[in-house]
Order: structure tokens, then C-alpha cells, then sequence
């Protein structure tokens, strides 16, 4: 009993730690745009993005009970705080790694590829729940292309309503758009990434017999919410710089477009309780702004970059994950 109960400890401090870096790695998914644009200084932006972001992740539950519940069943996981450790760890590792070089990653798919290695490896592919996972895959691997097809739309969208303006006018305006854009970016970004953190506690507790029900108690809540605050105010500069500047030149029409349609797409992904990747969701939003705009004008080398990464993160992290399990297993 008390090694469970160190486990599910344990476990509440990576799943913080997990949704702190998430955040700083995930800020710039929701103000790039309006700090390339000049339409807010770093700071500013960051703490707006910290604030929405905590009010985004106390306002639904429903991706967290999808977590918790739809990849594998929790209460039939032999050894589960011991897999959930293990998914977490990983998860932070593929984090780390991609946030020191810049590289806009899916915490997303960091974390529910790592859960599903971990599990495999703990009691063979049988142990999934494969219509609960193939669904959160598709929704996955769906919603890129859904935003990029969104920013095309948005911007084209924008360019025939501003089609009689004075463009140089019109820009300086949008970007006060542009702060209530990446206001209602951040405050989506709540909604869906900070769940995340609290599906894996609530997995923890009901694993560690600590809980009967796949509900999300308050305290799990709010503690969730201020790790990826937190987080959020610390920022990540690296990926800002990538996702705001090296995948196309952005100016504020393109930002607002690019803003809000993704925050659409995150957001209707929450309210039907699937979990996505804000960051491909926003980075794909601004190369369909690019192509609505000028095909060349989209770095697609970045891009390149940013798709070979996101079709390799699910399987890297499922195997790290496995592995870390085994040498948890040794030692626990």
C-alpha cells in the first residue's frame, strides 16, 4: 500500500511538471503570431496567455475524462501508476528534447503515445481500448489538415473583405484584433491541453484505488490549471521564433486569420471531448494562411520539419515509454 501511494504521488508531480512544460513549451503556440506582428511585446503576451490559459483549464473536463478512460481501461491496469509514471516520463523527456531545439512538437502525442507504449509493455497490445484510441487518433492525426484547410478558408475569408481597403490602414486595426485572437487562442489552448495532466492524476487515483469514478475532483482541477499557468508564464522563445516568423512572414491580417480559425478547431474539439495538438493545429492554420495568400510564400522546409516530427513523435515516445517501464519495473 505505501509503495502505490508513493507511486500516485509521484505521479501528481510528473503530471504538474508534464503540464508546466507544457506550457512554456506550448505558449508560443498562442501568441507567435501577434508577437511577430508587433501587435503585443513578449511580455504582455505571455502573461494574457498565462492568465486565459488557467481560466481555460478550470472551465471543462470532458478531454480529461477521455484521457483517462478511452486508451486503456485504468480499472483494469495491473501495475497502472507504475504505467502512468512511466508515459510521463517519457512524455517530459520528448518535451525537453524538442523545446531545447525549437521544435514546435505535440505534447499531445507525446503523451498518448507514451501512455500506450507503457501499458503494451506492461501487459501486451490486448491491454488497449482500441475504439477509445483510434478515435483520439484520428482526431489527431485529422485536425492538421482540418486547420490547414480552416486558414486557407479564414484568409481567403479576410481577403475579400478587406479587397476595397487601404491595406496598410486596415493592418494597424487588425492588430488589435490580434490580442483578442490570441486571447481566445490561449483561453482554447486551456481547454484542451491542460486536461491532459488531468485525465493522467485521475488515472493515478483510480490505479492507486484512491478514487471509484473517472470524475475530476476539483483539487486535480485547479492544480492542473496553475502548472500550465505557470508554465505559460515562463514561455518558450525558441518555439515562438518558429512558429511566429520561420514558417512564413506573418502580418497581422495573416495572424488573426490564422488565430482564429485554429482556436475554432481547438475548441470544437473540446466541446466534443477529443484531445488534439494545439501546436499542429496552429501551425497548419498559419501555412493555410500562407497558401490562400501566395503558395511560396510558406516556408515549406520548416514545414517539412514540422510534419516529419509530428509523424514521429507517437511512435518515439511509445517506445521510450515501454523501455522506461521496464527499467521502472527493476527498481520498484
Amino acid at each position: 500500500m505505501e509503495t502505490v501511494l508513493l507511486l500516485t504521488i509521484l505521479v501528481v508531480v510528473f503530471a504538474l511538471a508534464f503540464d508546466f512544460i507544457n506550457g512554456f513549451h506550448d505558449t508560443a503556440n498562442a501568441i507567435a503570431t501577434s508577437v511577430s506582428t508587433r501587435a503585443l511585446k513578449p511580455r504582455p503576451a505571455i502573461l494574457m496567455a498565462a492568465i486565459m490559459n488557467f481560466v481555460g483549464a478550470l472551465t471543462f473536463t470532458g478531454v480529461a475524462k477521455t484521457i483517462s478512460k478511452d486508451i486503456v481501461d485504468p480499472f483494469l491496469l495491473e501495475n497502472g501508476s507504475l504505467v502512468i509514471l512511466a508515459a510521463l516520463i517519457s512524455a517530459i523527456l520528448w518535451n525537453l528534447i524538442t523545446w531545447y531545439f525549437g521544435i514546435p512538437s505535440s505534447s499531445s502525442h507525446a503523451l498518448i503515445g507514451s501512455i500506450a507504449g507503457a501499458a503494451i509493455s506492461a501487459a501486451g497490445f490486448g491491454v488497449l481500448n482500441y475504439t477509445g484510441f483510434i478515435k483520439i487518433l484520428q482526431a489527431l492525426l485529422i485536425s492538421p489538415f482540418i486547420a490547414l484547410i480552416g486558414g486557407f478558408l479564414m484568409m481567403t475569408l479576410f481577403k475579400v473583405l478587406l479587397k476595397n481597403k487601404n491595406l496598410f490602414k486596415a493592418n494597424r486595426r487588425i492588430r488589435y484584433l490580434q490580442i483578442g485572437t490570441a486571447a481566445l487562442q490561449s483561453f482554447t489552448h486551456g481547454t484542451n491541453d491542460a486536461q491532459k495532466a488531468m485525465g493522467i492524476i485521475t488515472m493515478a487515483l483510480i490505479a492507486g484505488n484512491l478514487q471509484t469514478t473517472d470524475d475530476i475532483q476539483l483539487w486535480v482541477r485547479i492544480a492542473a490549471a496553475t502548472a500550465m499557468g505557470l508554465g505559460t508564464s515562463i514561455g518558450g522563445y525558441k518555439i515562438i521564433k518558429t512558429v511566429g516568423g520561420k514558417i512564413m512572414k506573418i502580418r497581422p491580417v495573416n495572424g488573426a486569420a490564422a488565430d482564429l480559425s485554429s482556436a475554432i478547431i481547438i475548441f470544437s474539439a473540446t466541446l466534443l471531448h477529443l484531445p488534439v495538438s494545439t501546436t499542429h493545429v496552429i501551425s497548419s492554420a498559419i501555412m493555410g494562411v500562407g497558401t490562400a495568400q501566395r503558395v511560396k510564400g510558406v516556408k515549406w522546409g520548416v514545414a517539412q520539419k514540422i510534419v516529419i516530427t509530428w509523424i514521429i513523435t507517437l511512435p518515439i515516445s511509445a517506445i521510450v515509454a515501454g523501455i522506461v517501464y521496464r527499467i521502472l519495473i527493476l527498481f520498484l
